[in-house]
């Protein structure tokens, strides 16, 4: 299969963009579309018949963490963009919690490197504030660079930005959106010493929605709501978790909106209930709360409170998943499998097929300002997703892409599956094969 065609022409399927589903056909010329029409008679370099299939923007995954540079014992940016792509997702936006920390304009570039050395798909990298990086920070181009991370909650390294000061300083002086993590660091350990006075080192896993707890969500999540507010800054927090936060955002569409929000696929689909059979396997900061949130933030969802919904990626080694509950990292893998989760979502009526493609496309181009991406569109690049609704697939080791080799999902099967994956016009995954190895782009922002 080559991937560096001139052209392809997709026909007769059903296109689903901006709210509305036809079915069409869309010429491919150049890396960008070049015709949407009903029928198209130009000729191409390849021509798919897409007959009874469903056409998407490819996903644009803006929180993952491949674990490059410096942790690619656990995955790194070509392993896990691969199976990104086999998932769908065409752009992902990684985390600056690597090894070195990408918190220096120097470290920062360099993981560039990486990302046009190794990466599937198209990508952008977040820079990392830190108690004392401010003057770096402001040297950020937001214009190649998609964020500024956050974490007001643990992280690795001296990623922790705990002081109040330091806080507001980055509200004020960001050149480029913010994104937070955001757990109240002191109430988490707190709750931690009072479940190891009761059991040790031998914590349930059931116990991790009270240890990492929702008042430790709303504290700090409230506060950089305030932070906002006060100093006027672009805020757009992870991967929230708990019904009381919710009321924090503004409903409606995300245009002109200055404070978003986004949830990730697992706390959309999986709940407190989950954790007597998967235990550390569905162990993620912030974690996996009760039946009531996660139906909570599916409604924010439909109500346009949550903006993007995102993946979190975040792979480990299975025998690190097999330690006791403070000795299991927390987090999970799950880009090959979150479009496909949030099609049998579709399918149970949780959510329609155009809020899906808001949530993973339009807004995440919307709310970063992503240059001609995000959209079916003429002249905007190709970044599409063929995928049938109805053809299920059974997740399992044998097709599992990641590095770590597991997902959360392994069993389960889905009611659909991703046939084709076009990323900047080039057919990189095509029913279950892949092109031969060809750079996604770099990012570039309309700031």
């Amino acid at each position: 299969m080559n991937a560096a065609l001139n052209s392809i022409l997709i026909t007769q399927a059903t296109i689903v963009n901006e709210g509305k589903s036809w079915v069409g056909d869309v010429l491919i010329r150049n890396g960008r579309i070049a015709e949407i029409a009903e029928h198209i008679a130009q000729p191409a370099d390849q021509v798919i018949d897409a007959s009874g299939l469903t056409l998407l923007p490819g996903f644009i995954d803006d929180q993952v963490h491949f674990r490059d540079p410096g942790l690619t014992s656990k995955g790194d940016i070509s392993t896990e963009s691969k199976a990104a792509l086999a998932g769908g997702t065409t752009t992902f936006m990684d985390m600056p919690n690597v090894k070195p920390t990408t918190t220096t304009i120097e470290n920062l570039e360099a993981k560039y490197q990486i990302g046009a050395q190794k990466s599937w798909t198209n990508y952008s990298f977040y820079f990392g504030a830190t108690n004392d990086n401010l003057d770096e920070l402001k040297q950020v181009d937001p214009s190649k660079v998609c964020g500024v991370k956050i974490f007001m909650g643990a992280s690795t390294g001296n990623m922790l930005v705990d002081r109040e000061q330091a806080l507001r300083d980055i509200f004020t002086h960001s050149p480029t959106l913010i994104t937070t993590h955001c757990e109240d660091t002191p109430m988490i350990q707190a709750q931690e010493a009072k479940y190891r006075e009761q059991y040790g080192e031998d914590v349930p896993m059931q116990a991790h929605p009270d240890i990492r707890c929702r008042e430790a969500c709303y504290k700090s999540s409230s506060f950089a709501v305030q932070l906002a507010k006060e100093t006027g800054a672009d805020l757009h927090i992870l991967h929230l978790t708990t019904a009381e936060e919710m009321a924090l955002f503004d409903p409606g569409p995300v245009e002109g909106k200055k404070i978003t929000a986004e949830a990730c696929v697992h706390h959309l689909c999986f709940s407190d209930e989950d954790y007597a059979q998967k235990g550390t396997f569905i162990k993620c900061n912030p974690a996996i709360k009760s039946v009531s949130d996660r139906e909570a933030i599916r409604q924010a969802v439909r109500d346009g409170r949550i903006d993007i919904i995102a993946t979190d990626h975040a792979p480990h080694t299975e025998a690190e998943k097999h330690n006791k509950y403070f000795t299991a990292p927390a987090g999970l893998p799950q880009v090959q499998q979150s479009l496909s989760a949030l099609l049998d979502m579709v399918h149970d009526g949780v959510f329609d097929l155009h809020t899906v493609v808001q949530k993973i496309a339009h807004n995440v181009a919307i709310r970063y300002q992503i240059e001609d991406r995000g959209y079916i569109r003429e002249g905007y690049w190709a970044d599409l997703v063929l995928v049938d609704m109805n053809k299920p697939h059974t997740d399992d080791k044998a097709h599992n892409l990641y590095k770590c080799q597991w997902s959360p999902w392994e069993g389960h099967t889905f009611k659909s599956s991703v046939v084709s994956t076009i990323v900047s016009g080039e057919l990189k995954y095509h029913q279950g094969e892949f092109a031969e190895f060809t750079p996604g782009q770099r990012l570039l922002f309309n700031r």
